[in-house]
Order: C-alpha cells, then sequence, then structure tokens
C-alpha cells in the first residue's frame, strides 16, 4: 500500500470524526479509493465508520453511488415496454422480517408491473434477498443478460448485488466483512444494473428517509418512495413499510419531495404484532413458507405485510390511484395464486439450468 495515499486518506477519515462533511466530488474520489482498494483495508473501515457516525448527507451518499455505478456495476439495457421499478432495502435494520420486499416484487409483477430487483444476500440476517430467491430455484449467480432476459419476459429478474458478475470489482468484498449499517449500503442498493427511474425504497432508520429521497432526487429518479416502518412500544423497525405501527416515509415525484405517515388501518389492514414477521432461523422454512404465502395462505400477519408494501409499488406505478386501492389489487392477485405463477416463470428464466431450477420449486410446491 502507498503510505503517501494513505496518509492523506486519513486527514479525510480525521475530517469526518471532527463533523466536516465532504461535497459530491470529494465523496466519489473516497469511495473510488474504497472500491480500487487503493488504501488498506483498515483505513477503509475506518472511512465508513466515520461517515456513519458523522450521519451521511445526501451528497455523500451520491458521490458513493457514482463511485459504485461507474466504476464497479455491470450494466444492462432492458427491451420491455413501460416503466421499470426497483423494489428493496438497505438492509441493516434493528428488526429482522421476512423477506417482504421479495413477496411483494412477485405480487407486483402480477400486476402487471416491471421489477428490476437489486439485493444481497443476508449479513446481518439469517436470510437475504438473494438467499430467498437461490433457495426457491432462481439462478442468482447467472450473468446479468439472464436478469435482464428474465426482467423483459416475465417481469421480475434480481441482480445478486455480492456478485462479481454484477460487481466485479469489490462491492462483495467490503460488504461480507462489515456488520454495521452504513453510506455504503445505501450508495450500493442503488448501484442497480439496469438503472430504473422509479423505485420503492426501504431505509434502515428513520434519519435516512430525507436524505436518501434526496439521493434519489438527485441521480434521476423521476419517482420514488422512501420508507421506514416503525413497531408501536419499542425502538427498532424496518426496512419496509409496516403493519406493527407508523410507517414514515417521503415521496418523490417529478422533482418535488414530500413527507407522509401511514398506518395499516389507512390502508384497510389491521396491526399486527411484530413476532409473526420475524425472519425465519431456517432458510429451507423460509423458502416453504414464501411459497405457502405466495399460494395465498400462510399467516395473516406475513400476508398484510405482503399487501401493503405491494400497495405501494400499485401506487407508486400509477396501477392504483392510493395505496389503499392498491392494495386490494394485491389481495386479489395473491387470492388466486397469480404470484406462485410469476416464481415459476421467473425460475425458468433467470437460470442456467432450468430444469435443476424449477426441480428445487416444485419440491417446494409439493409440500403446500
Amino acid at each position: 500500500m502507498d503510505i503517501a495515499l494513505n496518509k492523506d486518506f486519513g486527514k479525510v477519515i480525521t475530517g469526518l470524526i471532527r463533523g466536516e462533511s465532504l461535497n459530491a466530488e470529494q465523496a466519489c474520489n473516497a469511495f473510488w479509493q474504497v472500491l480500487n482498494n487503493d488504501i488498506s483495508e483498515m483505513q477503509q473501515g475506518a472511512f465508513l465508520a466515520a461517515l456513519t457516525a458523522k450521519g451521511e448527507t445526501a451528497e455523500e451518499v451520491a458521490g458513493g453511488w457514482k463511485a459504485i455505478y461507474e466504476l464497479d456495476t455491470t450494466k444492462v439495457s432492458l427491451h420491455g415496454e413501460g416503466p421499470v421499478v426497483d423494489n428493496c432495502g438497505t438492509g441493516m435494520d434493528t428488526y429482522k422480517t421476512f423477506n417482504i420486499s421479495t413477496a411483494a416484487s412477485l405480487v407486483a409483477a402480477s400486476g402487471g408491473i416491471t421489477v428490476a430487483r437489486h439485493g444481497a444476500r443476508g449479513i446481518t440476517s439469517s436470510c437475504g434477498t438473494v438467499d430467498i430467491a437461490e433457495a426457491l430455484g432462481v439462478d442468482v449467480e447467472c450473468d446479468v443478460a439472464y436478469v435482464a432476459d428474465a426482467i423483459d419476459k416475465v417481469g421480475v429478474g434480481l441482480f445478486n448485488g455480492m456478485s462479481p458478475k454484477v460487481h466485479p470489482m469489490a462491492l462483495g468484498r467490503i460488504l461480507s466483512q462489515i456488520y454495521f449499517g452504513s453510506p455504503l449500503n445505501i450508495a450500493a442498493s442503488l448501484a442497480n444494473p439496469a438503472l430504473p427511474k422509479m423505485a420503492v425504497r426501504g431505509v434502515y432508520a428513520k434519519d435516512l428517509i430525507l436524505p436518501v429521497a434526496k439521493v434519489m432526487q438527485s441521480i434521476g429518479y423521476t419517482k420514488a418512495t422512501v420508507v421506514y416502518g416503525g413497531i408501536d412500544g419499542s425502538d427498532k423497525g424496518m426496512d419496509e413499510a409496516s403493519v406493527c405501527g407508523t410507517t414514515y416515509g417521503a415521496r418523490l415525484i417529478d422533482g418535488e419531495i414530500s413527507e407522509f405517515t401511514l398506518t395499516p388501518e389507512q390502508c384497510g389492514i389491521q396491526q399486527h404484532r411484530p413476532d409473526a414477521l420475524a425472519a425465519d432461523p431456517d432458510l429451507d422454512q423460509a423458502a416453504l413458507k414464501m411459497v405457502e404465502l405466495l399460494h395465498g395462505k400462510g399467516d395473516p400477519a406475513r400476508r398484510d405485510a405482503v399487501l401493503l408494501n405491494s400497495g405501494l409499488l400499485f401506487e407508486l406505478t400509477g396501477k392504483a390511484p392510493s395505496i389503499e386501492q392498491g392494495v386490494t389489487m394485491a389481495r386479489e392477485y395473491l387470492k388466486d395464486g397469480q404470484p406462485i405463477d410469476v416464481l415459476t416463470r421467473w425460475v425458468a428464466e433467470q437460470n442456467r439450468d432450468p430444469d435443476k431450477g424449477i426441480a428445487k420449486l416444485d419440491a417446494l410446491i409439493q409440500q403446500v
């Protein structure tokens, strides 16, 4: 490692410790050095910790996103018609739920929404977005061309944010070694190879809602909903809309950002205890419960959590005039079991070995 380069980078870290913020260009340069492994891993970790402790600004996250997208993201072009939407959370939230966004994405795709997802394996949870997709039979280590084809042909696909085929230089290396939420998680979650212009995004802390909305505004999103889900009577929360308390959020529509709050009751859903939403400790059990849910069966609290988050997608994309009506639409798709049909087609399309993937999914379906 270049000692002079590390010394200069140490000055950046010292400034962050003193509470000094970076502009977008400075942040981009700093993240570029981290991703390029130009500085020691100790300096890289110190940088992320200092930036997190100071409190990241929208400019700093935008700079991080630019470095990740330009230096370490394999790009794809989609050829389907209509808008493309991403649906994921940053992870690192304080209450670990089952994979709500995965189920919500499949419900949304059942309703004609094109979903280009970008997620990761579980770092602080037992089952991340990539883990559950793999357990259901999706090939999560395939080239990005398979993902793009699935998005175009089925309406849903998942880019593995920790795969070197998606981010060839550094993200997997770094994210697999840090176990705290940092601006890197936010910036990385936005580095979607398909570069969608619409998204529902969950964040791991309430005070990140506006900064993330501003970042999305600055990097070209036209419509977005950013949420943090609270749990009544608890200081914990989730990077999803919540059926356990108030959801806090911000909407980005054509360059304007507005804040909102949302309760389950406003959307025709009863409030639930969080216990039923807790992540399953066993991946096989998580996959089986997901298949049950996509068949319109399973726990009512889990079903309602999926309905609420699906409603956000239907409202965001204009398929429904309100979240409440989006929930109603989602209920019908889930009741009819349409999401399981979408899942089956997704497994077949995003796969180097479709027969193997379908066999894995069929084995789960037979248990329902």
